[in-house]
């Protein structure tokens, strides 16, 4: 008998939230299961497993919720791309299934820390006027290492490296490293390129005097500069729910289509 408690969260302020909450509600009761309801907005703690339904920006709200309580989340896409999500509607009854035959296995991501703040996919620093380029001055490990006059800088996680600093142009990392890439957003320098250093490390972004700044947490969390930022690991992991057969290789072939060589015109 599963005497696992399971927690249904969702995003009901996205199309079709509703509709698969429903159908994920049928599939628990005819298991005889033990389940509540969580709006995105309304996270508890306390339960063995928890079901996310929304785009990645619903899975990164509730990864880092849970990262403190260890529960595993697994991700159901209403989103466009969906990169954390490990099913969608039209493979929702066998995705379960999977799930409640213990047929997965969870993925400890790291997260990073800026203060109060916890981050699974990135912090991203920028000047406060879009309209123009930023000074900020790298350290790590209390040693200065550059200068960057940019729209911003992306210190991301290994999760987060197929986010943002991809776009950035910033390296893919393997979820199952620790590590942390450091990408400067449109650099007035063609010398100034991504970096990976250790998770070990401690990053310090040194504002210039004479701008203003804000940051932001996972792009949802936004909160103002005023002096020196540090990051670090944070001391919680997010546990990812994975079903076996969604290696991280086979999702950025599917996903974003990468290695595919051109269609033949």
């Amino acid at each position: 008998m599963n005497n696992k408690t399971y927690a249904i969260c969702y995003n009901q302020t996205m199309d079709n939230s509703i509709e698969v909450m429903e159908k994920l509600k049928q599939i628990l009761n005819s298991k005889h299961l033990n389940y509540s309801l969580l709006d995105i907005d309304g996270l508890k703690s306390g339960y063995d497993f928890v079901f996310v339904i929304g785009g990645d920006g619903t899975i990164l709200k509730a990864a880092r919720f849970y990262s403190q309580y260890g529960s595993p989340i697994f991700g159901i896409n209403l989103g466009r791309l969906g990169f954390l999500s490990q099913a969608s509607v039209d493979n929702l009854t066998v995705a379960v299934e999977q799930i409640l035959q213990s047929d997965y296995i969870v993925e400890k991501r790291m997260m990073l820390r800026a203060n109060e703040y916890v981050a699974l996919n990135d912090f991203v620093v920028k000047g406060d006027l879009s309209s123009r380029t930023s000074r900020f001055a790298l350290a790590i490990n209390g040693k200065f290492v550059c200068e960057y006059l940019a729209d911003g800088i992306i210190i991301s996680t290994p999760t987060g490296s197929t986010a943002y600093n991809m776009a950035a142009g910033g390296p893919v990392l393997a979820p199952d490293i620790d590590a942390i890439a450091i990408a400067p957003i449109c650099p007035h320098t063609f010398s100034a390129r991504p970096i990976v250093v250790s998770a070990e490390d401690e990053i310090k972004i040194l504002p210039s005097n004479s701008n203003t700044y804000t940051v932001s947490s996972d792009g949802q969390v936004v909160f103002a500069l005023s002096s020196e930022l540090i990051i670090k690991k944070a001391e919680y992991r997010a546990n990812l729910a994975l079903l076996k057969n969604n290696d991280f290789y086979s999702v950025l072939r599917n996903k974003l289509h990468w290695g595919i060589s051109p269609a033949k015109i």
